[in-house]
This record gives structure tokens, C-alpha cells and sequence, in this order.
């Protein structure tokens, strides 16, 4: 693995997001000094807080899977998230609401699953869902190590015999037809094969590989953190302070100061200047090659994953038949990816994220009172509307979702909303994420392991890259592994040292009952 030579005793980390926090840690656990450097007046990056009267909003991520990941980071300096956060395991995970009026709890537990699989489509089904289980355990196995918690430095790192093993499970395969292999019920493949979104990629263009998404969804379990999903990188801020590391708020990095191929200091917009022996950029790439005054060159130009419109709505009411997460799917399908990934249309027959957090944290707002994220995926501002067509579009979308989800059975859904937020790829826009949207790089083929965007760019040999638009990708989960692989560049060690963690997420972790209504 190639490492960041030279002297690197203080390493400014421009960024205070979970891959700019993990990255601290991790490099906080190894020895070193750490500043942390963010624009905005506290952690979180797309994780952040927003106050509406009196309403407590994620603005970024609602579905915590792999909580492993974030406490490595945690124990890199003999902490423990599971001390830190009081996270739920959410049964169900999700639950799925199909056009035709069934519904299906998708439940992580193997056994309660198949029963739930059975009850909705019968016995053949629930032995094709037990043999998914399977091959889906067995591919997170064949990729985890190799192909996704690891820094690659050429392709050729790809030739491995848990390549040869990736092949034989079928994952250079199409993922809607490997799924297919399983499960004949249309609606359950949408259940195992919708995470591809994730991805950027439709199912039935998307590597069957990525079917490593759904294992962490519908196998290792979904997580709610008290405090909502905030809570984590507030949680991992604190750590990092106490470990040692100066965070700085309010402060935008303005510039680069460069000579003979390394980073000297980073300089900020009120003009101070931080001396360091190395950097690591996790603002978006964009901005990241801007600052390094240099863009690698890549053979195809950047395809970005779909954007979303997000509303935000503070209810005086809930539904009973809302879990805490509830996919509420269309009719359509294979057209609603055509939309989104080809022609560049709205999803004329949505398929909704509908997430309820004050499900398991009714603190999230006012006495009495509701939170409801409803995120519609939509096509990002190359292949769909420009940004500013948002501006009208916006509202106009917004009034068609309120009638969508009122047809769907959330009758008043409208008249309950005291207060509002509305999200579209106007906002992600203006924040800065290219293409509008906050999903950055799609992982398609020639985005995707050694053919993403490296964390090391030629030229600067002590400048680090860590995000979702870096290798290894979009999701919480991936964002801390990158977090993880930037701060090995910089230390050599290639993984969290064991024995560190405190407790027992076994001893700490609350078992979530039944979903609330």
C-alpha cells in the first residue's frame, strides 16, 4: 500500500463529517496531531442538525447499518460508540408498501423473516429468501476485506482468489437477475434490489456485487442512534476532543499552500494560516482537486448517482401503518429507474423513502407532535432539470407528493404539517454537491473499486482524499471505511489495532421492540 512519505506528525483534516471524524480517530489513535478544520459551526457535514421550531431535523442520512464501522473508529482511541450512543435495532428494519395495498415488515432476524416471507408469498418464496440470506452472507464475505475495506493502488490488486470467489457467486452478473434467481415474487426482488439506487445504478444494469448493500440492510440490521442520526458525528466530535484533536468551527479553508509536491499549510478565509505536515481533503472532489490545483485525468467523464427532493415535515399526527422506515413503492418500477438514471423525467409513479424518527425519539419534537422525512428520489441536474428550474418545480412537486401520499392512506397528511422544510437539487446545489446531488459519484463499473476516483492524487504526495466521492463509496458505512483508509495512507497501519474497544455491544446496545404507531 502507498503511504504518505515524509514527516506527518500533525495532519489537518479539512472537513467535519463522518469521514472527516472517523478519519481524526483513526489518525488520533496512531500517534498523531490532529486539527480539524469546518466551515460550518459544528460537526456533521451531510449528517448535520437543523432546528425548526422546535422540531430536531437530519438533514443528511436516516438509516444507520453497520454500527461496527463507526466504533472502530471510536476504539482507535479506546473509546466506544456503544458507551457514547444509545442506539435501537429497529424491527422491523423497513416496512414495504406495494401498489396492489399488501405490505411486508422486512425483519433482519433470519427466522422471523422466512415466516414474514411465508405469510406474504407463500412457502416456495420463503425457501428462495433462505437461500438469498445465504448467498447474500456469502458475497459480503467475498468483498468486505478485499474489495471494499481496502486502498487500492492499481487494478492489479483486483487479481486475487476473492476475485475468483466474487465470480463464482455470480457477482459480475446483473443484479436484478441474480435476485431473480431467488425470488419470482416481484414485489420481494424490489425489496433486495432497491439499495442499487443507492448506487446509482439501476437493478437490471447494476453489478450483481452490489448486492452487498442489501446485506447490510436486510441481514446485519438498521440502527436508530437517540438523537437522531446527528447524534453520531456529534458523538465522534467529542471523542476526537477528548482524544487530543483541535476542532475549528467556522472555518473555510480559502487555499493551499504548496511547494515541491507536498501541502505546507492549509490557509483559511479569515486569512489564518495552519502549518501541517499533511492534509486530508473530504469536502466534494471538485472542490478537493481545486484547492490541490490539479484534476487527474480519467478516460470517461463523471457519472453522478440520481438526486432526491426531501421534505421535512412537523406534524400534529402520525399513521399507524408507518414503521420507522416504510418504502412505499409505485406500480412501476423498471420505468421509475429509466426516469431517473436515462431520460431525465420525474418519477411519474413514485417509489418513497418515508422515515419516522420520533417513531423511537418522540424528544425529536414538541410534545404531542410528529417528524416525517419523505425522500423521492429524482433525476440529478445533468440528466434531468437544471438546477434552476427548482425554483418553480420545487413547490409544484412538493403538492404533488402531499396528494401521492394522501392517495397512498396518509389521509391529512397536508393540513397536519405545522412546519416545513422542502430539499431539492436547487439546495444540494447551492451546498455544493455536483450534478445536485448529494449522492455524489454513481458506481458504475468505471467508478467502482480501483476505478474510483484514488485517495491519493498524483502529484501532492502528503494530500489524502476521504468522502463518498473517493474510494470506497456512497452510504454511511462506506464514508467511515474511507474515513479508515485515508488516515492508513498517512500511518501505514492497515486497520484498527484489536483489543481497543471498551464494552460489549452486546452489554450496551437496546434491543428495539415491535415499532411504535
Amino acid at each position: 500500500m502507498k503511504g504518505v512519505p515524509g514527516p506527518t506528525g500533525h495532519v489537518v483534516v479539512v472537513g467535519a463529517g463522518l469521514s472527516g471524524l472517523a478519519c481524526a480517530l483513526h489518525l488520533l489513535g496512531a500517534g498523531r496531531r490532529v486539527t480539524v478544520v469546518e466551515r460550518d459551526t459544528g460537526p456533521g457535514g451531510r449528517a448535520g442538525r437543523l432546528r425548526l421550531g422546535g422540531f430536531e431535523i437530519d438533514t443528511g442520512p436516516t438509516v444507520l447499518t453497520m454500527p461496527h464501522l463507526a466504533d472502530e473508529a471510536f476504539a482507535a482511541v479506546g473509546d466506544s460508540l456503544y458507551r457514547r450512543v444509545e442506539l435501537t435495532a429497529l424491527h422491523p428494519a423497513y416496512r414495504a408498501c406495494f401498489a396492489d395495498g399488501s405490505t411486508l415488515d422486512v425483519h433482519t432476524d433470519g427466522e422471523a423473516m422466512e415466516a414474514e416471507v411465508r405469510r406474504f408469498a407463500g412457502p416456495a418464496q420463503a425457501a428462495g429468501y433462505r437461500e438469498l440470506r445465504q448467498w447474500l452472507e456469502r458475497l459480503y464475505r467475498a468483498q468486505m476485506r478485499r474489495f471494499i475495506d481496502t486502498n487500492f493502488d492499481s487494478p492489479v490488486r483486483l487479481l486475487h482468489p476473492d476475485l475468483a470467489r466474487l465470480a463464482a457467486l455470480g457477482g459480475f452478473g446483473r443484479l436484478d437477475g441474480r435476485i431473480r434467481r431467488f425470488l419470482s415474487d416481484e414485489r420481494l426482488r424490489r425489496v433486495f434490489s432497491f439499495q442499487s439506487l443507492y448506487a446509482g445504478v439501476a437493478p437490471a444494469r447494476a453489478l450483481a456485487a452490489y448486492a452487498v448493500i442489501a446485506y447490510m440492510d436486510t441481514v446485519a440490521g438498521v440502527w436508530f442512534p437517540k438523537g437522531g442520526m446527528h447524534a453520531l458525528p456529534r458523538a465522534m466530535a467529542d471523542a476526537a476532543a477528548e482524544a487530543g484533536a483541535e476542532l475549528r468551527w467556522t472555518a473555510e479553508v480559502s487555499a493551499l499552500e504548496r511547494s515541491a509536491g507536498r501541502v505546507r499549510a492549509v490557509r483559511l478565509a479569515s486569512g489564518e494560516r495552519i502549518a501541517c505536515d499533511a492534509v486530508v481533503l473530504t469536502c466534494e472532489l471538485p472542490v478537493s482537486y481545486e484547492l490541490l490545483g490539479r484534476r487527474p485525468r480519467r478516460p470517461v467523464r463523471p457519472h453522478h448517482s440520481p438526486s432526491a427532493v426531501v421534505l421535512h415535515a412537523g406534524t400534529d399526527r402520525t399513521w399507524p401503518q408507518l414503521a420507522h422506515h416504510t418504502l412505499s413503492f409505485g406500480a412501476e418500477w423498471e420505468r421509475t429507474f429509466d426516469e431517473l438514471t436515462r431520460t431525465g423525467e420525474l418519477m411519474s409513479d413514485p417509489s418513497l423513502l418515508i422515515t419516522r424518527p420520533t417513531a423511537h425519539d418522540p424528544s425529536l419534537a414538541p410534545p404531542g407532535r410528529h417528524l416525517h422525512y419523505v425522500l423521492a428520489p429524482c433525476p440529478n441536474t445533468t440528466t434531468g432539470p437544471p438546477a434552476t428550474a427548482w425554483r418553480d418545480l420545487g413547490p409544484r412537486y412538493r403538492d404533488s407528493l402531499v396528494r401521492e401520499l394522501e392517495r397512498r392512506g396518509l389521509e391529512g397528511f397536508g393540513d397536519s404539517i405545522e412546519q416545513e422544510l422542502l430539499v431539492t437539487p436547487l439546495d444540494w446545489t447551492a451546498q455544493g454537491h455536483a450534478a445536485g446531488s448529494p449522492f455524489s459519484l454513481s458506481h458504475t463499473f468505471a467508478q467502482t473499486g480501483p476505478f474510483r476516483p484514488r485517495n491519493l492524487v498524483r502529484g501532492t504526495e502528503n494530500a489524502v482524499l476521504a468522502g463518498c466521492g473517493t474510494t470506497p463509496g456512497v452510504g454511511v458505512p462506506t464514508v467511515l471505511i474511507s474515513g479508515k483508509l485515508a488516515a492508513a495512507r498517512i500511518t501505514g497501519l492497515a486497520g484498527l489495532r484489536p483489543g481497543r474497544a471498551l464494552t460489549s455491544p452486546s452489554l450496551l446496545v437496546r434491543a428495539g421492540a415491535d415499532d411504535p404507531s
